[in-house]
């Protein structure tokens, strides 16, 4: 019945996480907002980051969370709720950057202080 069907690589199923990525697009510990977009058979929430597919319990279709990444294998991963998301489907997170020092404007004009840090030409 399915022996002229490809499954796999170059099969007929596009898109989503594969073999061909290095490695899983989440990491252990690391905390995102999702959106639940199905149930699974034994009750789990299921969600995607970059097409990897996360199993979440205690999770609803439809719902958005936060949930904390708690193990990684090769072609899925398993997380916890945390609360509920902070940002919108499709927005991007607000990221914390450090703040940047200021650097001091440079003058063509000004006359710089220059030392020789070379041998000593001999004259």
């Amino acid at each position: 019945m399915y022996e002229n069907q490809k499954f796999g690589r170059g099969g007929g199923f596009g898109g989503g996480f594969n073999d061909r990525q290095q490695s899983p697009p989440v990491k252990e510990g690391e905390e995102i907002d999702v959106t639940i977009e199905a149930v699974g058979e034994k009750g789990d929430g299921i969600a995607k980051q970059k097409g990897f597919v996360l199993f979440v319990p205690n999770a609803k279709a439809g719902e958005r969370v936060k949930i904390r990444i708690t193990r990684v294998l090769a072609k899925v991963g398993f997380a916890s709720v945390i609360g509920p998301a902070t940002t919108q489907a499709g927005e991007e997170p607000q990221r914390s950057r450090a703040p940047r020092k200021e650097e001091p404007e440079f003058n063509p004009n000004e006359e710089l202080d220059s030392e020789d840090f070379g041998e000593e030409s001999k004259e």
